[in-house]
Protein backbone atom coordinates (compact mmCIF):
# COMPACT_ATOMS: atom_id res chain seq x y z
CA UNK A 1 0.00 0.00 0.00
CA UNK A 2 1.54 3.62 -0.98
CA UNK A 3 2.60 5.47 2.20
CA UNK A 4 4.29 8.93 2.56
CA UNK A 5 8.00 9.30 3.07
CA UNK A 6 9.40 11.58 4.95
CA UNK A 7 12.98 12.86 3.96
CA UNK A 8 15.08 14.00 7.11
CA UNK A 9 18.80 13.55 5.27
CA UNK A 10 20.36 16.16 2.99
CA UNK A 11 21.04 14.78 -0.07
CA UNK A 12 20.26 13.57 -4.10
CA UNK A 13 16.82 12.44 -4.75
CA UNK A 14 16.56 10.69 -7.99
CA UNK A 15 14.95 8.12 -10.04
CA UNK A 16 15.92 4.62 -10.83
CA UNK A 17 14.40 2.69 -13.18
CA UNK A 18 10.82 2.24 -11.25
CA UNK A 19 12.31 3.24 -8.61
CA UNK A 20 13.05 6.52 -5.96
CA UNK A 21 16.54 6.58 -4.74
CA UNK A 22 17.86 8.66 -2.02
CA UNK A 23 21.09 9.22 -2.21
CA UNK A 24 22.85 10.82 1.68
CA UNK A 25 26.22 10.46 3.05
CA UNK A 26 24.91 7.24 4.71
CA UNK A 27 24.34 5.66 1.49
CA UNK A 28 21.82 4.81 -0.50
CA UNK A 29 17.99 3.68 -0.25
CA UNK A 30 15.69 2.56 -3.13
CA UNK A 31 12.34 3.16 -2.84
CA UNK A 32 9.72 1.37 -5.23
CA UNK A 33 7.21 3.92 -6.73
CA UNK A 34 4.07 1.95 -6.03
CA UNK A 35 5.02 2.72 -2.28
CA UNK A 36 5.07 6.28 -2.22
CA UNK A 37 1.58 8.09 -2.06
CA UNK A 38 3.33 11.63 -1.37
CA UNK A 39 6.81 13.00 -0.65
CA UNK A 40 7.54 15.22 2.60
CA UNK A 41 11.25 16.97 2.28
CA UNK A 42 12.45 18.39 5.40
CA UNK A 43 16.20 18.92 4.58
CA UNK A 44 18.56 20.23 1.57
CA UNK A 45 17.37 17.70 -0.92
CA UNK A 46 18.66 18.17 -4.78
CA UNK A 47 15.76 16.91 -7.37
CA UNK A 48 16.19 16.99 -11.12
CA UNK A 49 13.48 17.49 -14.47
CA UNK A 50 14.20 13.28 -14.97
CA UNK A 51 12.75 13.09 -11.45
CA UNK A 52 9.65 15.45 -11.40
CA UNK A 53 8.64 14.09 -15.11
CA UNK A 54 8.44 10.38 -13.04
CA UNK A 55 6.49 12.13 -10.33
CA UNK A 56 4.61 13.55 -12.66
CA UNK A 57 3.58 10.77 -14.32
CA UNK A 58 2.84 8.57 -11.13
CA UNK A 59 0.66 11.18 -9.33
CA UNK A 60 3.28 11.90 -6.56
CA UNK A 61 3.02 15.34 -4.70
CA UNK A 62 6.23 16.61 -3.65
CA UNK A 63 5.64 18.95 -0.11
CA UNK A 64 8.75 21.15 1.29
CA UNK A 65 9.09 22.14 4.48
CA UNK A 66 11.65 24.81 6.09
CA UNK A 67 14.64 24.46 8.38
CA UNK A 68 12.11 24.51 11.42
CA UNK A 69 9.82 22.48 9.93
CA UNK A 70 7.11 24.65 8.56
CA UNK A 71 5.40 24.09 5.27
CA UNK A 72 6.64 26.51 2.78
CA UNK A 73 5.53 25.20 -0.71
CA UNK A 74 4.48 22.13 -2.96
CA UNK A 75 5.71 20.29 -6.18
CA UNK A 76 1.94 19.77 -7.47
CA UNK A 77 1.86 17.47 -10.86
CA UNK A 78 -0.65 18.23 -13.49
CA UNK A 79 -4.39 17.52 -11.79
CA UNK A 80 -5.17 13.99 -13.33
CA UNK A 81 -8.95 14.42 -12.97
CA UNK A 82 -9.23 17.82 -13.62
CA UNK A 83 -13.23 18.58 -14.61
CA UNK A 84 -14.12 22.26 -16.21
CA UNK A 85 -17.26 21.89 -14.83
CA UNK A 86 -15.69 21.19 -11.51
CA UNK A 87 -13.68 24.31 -11.94
CA UNK A 88 -16.25 26.45 -13.14
CA UNK A 89 -18.91 25.78 -10.46
CA UNK A 90 -15.78 26.37 -7.85
CA UNK A 91 -15.70 29.39 -9.34
CA UNK A 92 -19.08 29.83 -9.75
CA UNK A 93 -19.53 29.19 -5.79
CA UNK A 94 -16.67 31.78 -5.36
CA UNK A 95 -17.77 34.65 -7.40
CA UNK A 96 -21.26 34.55 -5.81
CA UNK A 97 -21.57 36.28 -2.05
CA UNK A 98 -24.06 34.03 -0.90
CA UNK A 99 -22.70 30.63 -2.18
CA UNK A 100 -19.17 31.56 -0.80
CA UNK A 101 -20.83 32.78 2.28
CA UNK A 102 -22.35 29.36 3.02
CA UNK A 103 -19.28 27.74 2.49
CA UNK A 104 -17.37 29.76 4.42
CA UNK A 105 -19.99 29.28 7.32
CA UNK A 106 -20.01 25.75 7.19
CA UNK A 107 -16.16 25.07 6.99
CA UNK A 108 -16.67 27.85 10.46
CA UNK A 109 -19.31 26.01 11.98
CA UNK A 110 -17.41 22.48 11.41
CA UNK A 111 -14.35 23.92 13.30
CA UNK A 112 -16.03 25.15 16.00
CA UNK A 113 -18.45 22.08 16.52
CA UNK A 114 -15.20 19.66 16.93
CA UNK A 115 -13.76 22.44 19.32
CA UNK A 116 -16.93 21.63 21.35
CA UNK A 117 -16.75 17.95 21.40
CA UNK A 118 -12.68 18.16 21.98
CA UNK A 119 -13.28 20.24 25.26
CA UNK A 120 -16.47 17.99 26.14
CA UNK A 121 -13.88 14.86 26.36
CA UNK A 122 -11.88 16.46 28.96
CA UNK A 123 -14.91 18.42 30.82
CA UNK A 124 -14.98 15.82 33.02
CA UNK A 125 -15.47 18.44 36.34
CA UNK A 126 -17.52 20.52 34.45
CA UNK A 127 -14.54 22.95 33.99
CA UNK A 128 -15.26 23.69 30.76
CA UNK A 129 -19.06 23.72 30.54
CA UNK A 130 -18.97 28.05 30.33
CA UNK A 131 -16.72 27.83 27.44
CA UNK A 132 -18.49 25.29 25.54
CA UNK A 133 -21.55 27.70 25.84
CA UNK A 134 -19.81 30.69 24.86
CA UNK A 135 -18.50 28.92 21.61
CA UNK A 136 -21.72 27.37 21.04
CA UNK A 137 -23.06 30.97 20.97
CA UNK A 138 -20.78 32.07 18.43
CA UNK A 139 -21.89 29.00 16.02
CA UNK A 140 -25.32 30.43 16.90
CA UNK A 141 -24.07 33.81 15.21
CA UNK A 142 -22.58 32.62 12.18
CA UNK A 143 -26.06 32.91 10.44
CA UNK A 144 -25.71 36.64 11.24
CA UNK A 145 -22.34 37.25 9.34
CA UNK A 146 -23.02 38.73 6.09
CA UNK A 147 -18.56 38.99 5.23
CA UNK A 148 -16.05 36.60 5.25
CA UNK A 149 -14.05 39.11 7.33
CA UNK A 150 -16.92 38.48 10.03
CA UNK A 151 -16.84 34.88 10.10
CA UNK A 152 -12.79 35.01 10.65
CA UNK A 153 -12.89 37.73 13.00
CA UNK A 154 -16.01 35.39 14.73
CA UNK A 155 -14.09 32.02 14.28
CA UNK A 156 -10.89 34.16 15.87
CA UNK A 157 -12.92 35.23 19.22
CA UNK A 158 -14.08 31.20 19.63
CA UNK A 159 -10.49 30.18 19.17
CA UNK A 160 -9.23 32.66 22.05
CA UNK A 161 -11.79 31.34 24.16
CA UNK A 162 -10.56 27.15 23.39
CA UNK A 163 -7.20 28.26 23.98
CA UNK A 164 -7.64 29.58 27.41
CA UNK A 165 -8.64 25.73 28.17
CA UNK A 166 -5.09 24.63 26.66
CA UNK A 167 -3.65 24.76 29.82
CA UNK A 168 -6.16 23.03 32.24
CA UNK A 169 -6.36 20.43 29.69
CA UNK A 170 -2.27 20.02 30.05
CA UNK A 171 -1.26 17.52 32.84
CA UNK A 172 2.49 19.27 32.78
CA UNK A 173 3.56 21.91 34.29
CA UNK A 174 6.35 22.34 32.16
CA UNK A 175 4.08 23.66 29.27
CA UNK A 176 2.07 26.97 29.06
CA UNK A 177 0.35 27.72 26.35
CA UNK A 178 -0.96 31.50 27.03
CA UNK A 179 -1.79 32.67 23.36
CA UNK A 180 -1.77 31.25 19.91
CA UNK A 181 1.32 32.81 18.61
CA UNK A 182 2.99 32.39 14.91
CA UNK A 183 6.17 33.02 12.76
CA UNK A 184 7.79 31.92 14.88
CA UNK A 185 5.71 30.31 17.63
CA UNK A 186 7.00 32.40 21.26
CA UNK A 187 6.72 28.95 23.01
CA UNK A 188 6.82 24.83 22.84
CA UNK A 189 3.01 24.19 22.38
CA UNK A 190 2.98 27.30 19.78
CA UNK A 191 5.76 25.43 18.44
CA UNK A 192 4.35 21.79 18.39
CA UNK A 193 1.19 23.08 16.97
CA UNK A 194 2.37 24.90 14.21
CA UNK A 195 4.59 22.10 13.36
CA UNK A 196 1.64 19.45 13.16
CA UNK A 197 -1.20 22.11 11.62
CA UNK A 198 1.87 22.16 8.31
CA UNK A 199 1.30 18.67 8.42
CA UNK A 200 -2.00 18.66 8.57
CA UNK A 201 -2.07 21.59 5.59
CA UNK A 202 0.11 19.40 3.48
CA UNK A 203 -2.06 16.11 4.12
CA UNK A 204 -5.22 18.12 3.12
CA UNK A 205 -3.55 18.99 -0.39
CA UNK A 206 -2.33 15.61 -1.10
CA UNK A 207 -6.53 14.53 -0.57
CA UNK A 208 -7.81 17.23 -2.69
CA UNK A 209 -5.07 16.22 -5.81
CA UNK A 210 -7.02 12.57 -5.37
CA UNK A 211 -10.68 14.75 -6.34
CA UNK A 212 -11.95 16.72 -9.39
CA UNK A 213 -11.38 20.15 -7.29
CA UNK A 214 -8.68 22.52 -7.93
CA UNK A 215 -6.99 23.56 -4.28
CA UNK A 216 -6.37 26.97 -5.39
CA UNK A 217 -10.35 27.87 -4.81
CA UNK A 218 -11.01 28.82 -1.39
CA UNK A 219 -13.80 30.15 0.39
CA UNK A 220 -12.79 30.89 4.28
CA UNK A 221 -9.60 31.43 2.63
CA UNK A 222 -9.50 34.05 0.11
CA UNK A 223 -8.46 33.19 -3.41
CA UNK A 224 -5.16 35.20 -4.27
CA UNK A 225 -1.63 35.19 -5.21
CA UNK A 226 -1.07 32.29 -2.86
CA UNK A 227 -1.33 29.06 -4.34
CA UNK A 228 -3.13 27.06 -2.38
CA UNK A 229 -6.10 27.61 -0.24
CA UNK A 230 -9.18 24.78 -0.45
CA UNK A 231 -6.53 22.98 1.70
CA UNK A 232 -6.70 25.96 4.20
CA UNK A 233 -10.41 25.54 4.44
CA UNK A 234 -11.17 22.11 5.18
CA UNK A 235 -8.08 21.67 7.73
CA UNK A 236 -9.42 24.02 9.76
CA UNK A 237 -12.50 21.09 10.60
CA UNK A 238 -9.57 18.78 11.18
CA UNK A 239 -7.00 20.71 13.10
CA UNK A 240 -9.01 20.02 16.56
CA UNK A 241 -9.93 17.00 16.21
CA UNK A 242 -6.29 15.68 14.68
CA UNK A 243 -3.93 17.98 15.50
CA UNK A 244 -5.10 19.56 18.71
CA UNK A 245 -6.08 15.80 20.52
CA UNK A 246 -2.67 14.92 19.29
CA UNK A 247 -0.49 17.39 20.48
CA UNK A 248 -2.24 17.05 23.87
CA UNK A 249 -1.82 13.61 24.35
CA UNK A 250 1.98 13.52 23.10
CA UNK A 251 2.71 15.99 26.20
CA UNK A 252 0.29 14.09 29.00
CA UNK A 253 1.81 10.67 27.85
CA UNK A 254 5.09 12.74 28.68
CA UNK A 255 6.07 11.61 25.01
CA UNK A 256 7.32 15.45 24.39
CA UNK A 257 9.09 17.09 26.85
CA UNK A 258 10.95 20.64 27.17
CA UNK A 259 14.39 19.05 26.19
CA UNK A 260 12.66 18.18 23.00
CA UNK A 261 12.67 21.89 21.84
CA UNK A 262 15.22 24.88 20.92
CA UNK A 263 15.76 28.54 21.21
CA UNK A 264 15.89 30.20 17.33
CA UNK A 265 15.48 33.74 16.66
CA UNK A 266 12.79 35.37 18.07
CA UNK A 267 10.90 31.88 19.20
CA UNK A 268 10.96 28.25 19.91
CA UNK A 269 11.29 25.45 17.38
CA UNK A 270 11.56 21.37 17.84
CA UNK A 271 14.62 19.19 17.56
CA UNK A 272 14.46 16.66 14.74
CA UNK A 273 13.78 13.44 17.23
CA UNK A 274 10.55 15.19 18.07
CA UNK A 275 9.47 15.95 14.36
CA UNK A 276 9.95 12.78 13.63
CA UNK A 277 8.19 11.09 17.19
CA UNK A 278 4.73 14.07 16.12
CA UNK A 279 5.13 12.42 12.58
CA UNK A 280 5.15 8.92 13.47
CA UNK A 281 2.45 9.71 15.71
CA UNK A 282 0.55 12.00 13.20
CA UNK A 283 0.71 9.02 10.71
CA UNK A 284 -0.62 6.53 13.17
CA UNK A 285 -3.43 9.20 13.63
CA UNK A 286 -4.36 9.19 9.91
CA UNK A 287 -4.29 5.61 9.95
CA UNK A 288 -6.44 4.85 12.53
CA UNK A 289 -10.05 4.33 12.27
CA UNK A 290 -13.16 5.00 13.59
CA UNK A 291 -16.83 3.72 12.89
CA UNK A 292 -18.60 5.89 10.33
CA UNK A 293 -22.65 5.69 11.12
CA UNK A 294 -23.50 6.70 7.57
CA UNK A 295 -21.23 4.41 5.45
CA UNK A 296 -21.61 2.08 8.16
CA UNK A 297 -18.04 0.98 8.35
CA UNK A 298 -14.91 1.64 9.73
CA UNK A 299 -12.98 4.28 7.85
CA UNK A 300 -9.37 6.14 8.82
CA UNK A 301 -8.67 9.58 9.60
CA UNK A 302 -7.09 9.95 5.96
CA UNK A 303 -10.16 8.57 4.23
CA UNK A 304 -12.20 11.15 6.46
CA UNK A 305 -10.03 13.98 4.85
CA UNK A 306 -11.03 13.05 1.63
CA UNK A 307 -14.33 12.24 1.61
CA UNK A 308 -14.53 15.36 2.85
CA UNK A 309 -13.46 17.18 -0.39
CA UNK A 310 -15.91 14.61 -1.94
CA UNK A 311 -18.63 16.85 0.31
CA UNK A 312 -17.59 20.14 -1.23
CA UNK A 313 -17.46 18.84 -4.99
CA UNK A 314 -20.61 17.38 -4.43
CA UNK A 315 -22.21 21.00 -3.17
CA UNK A 316 -20.79 23.03 -5.56
CA UNK A 317 -22.03 20.28 -8.36
CA UNK A 318 -25.38 21.00 -6.17
CA UNK A 319 -25.69 16.93 -6.00
CA UNK A 320 -25.87 17.46 -2.14
CA UNK A 321 -25.96 20.47 0.61
CA UNK A 322 -22.52 20.18 1.81
CA UNK A 323 -22.34 19.37 6.02
CA UNK A 324 -18.90 19.58 7.68
CA UNK A 325 -17.49 16.32 9.43
CA UNK A 326 -17.84 16.22 12.93
CA UNK A 327 -16.36 14.29 15.54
Amino acid sequence: MAEPIYVFSDGILKRKENTIVLETSHGKKHIPVENVSEINIFSEVELNKKLLEFLTKKQIIVHFFNHFGYYVGSYYPREFLNSGLVILKQAEHYLDKDKRLFLARMFVSGALSNIINTLKKRNDNDQFTGKIESIRAHIDNLIVCSEIDQLMALEGNAREIYYSCFDQMIKSDDFEFGSRTKRPPENELNALMSFANSLLYATVLSQIYRTHLDPRIGYLHSTNNRRFTLNLDIAEIFKPIIVDRLILALINRRQIKLTDFHQITGGVSLKENAKKLLIQSFEEKLKSTLYHSRLKRQVSYRSLIRMEAYKVEKHILEDEEYEPYEG
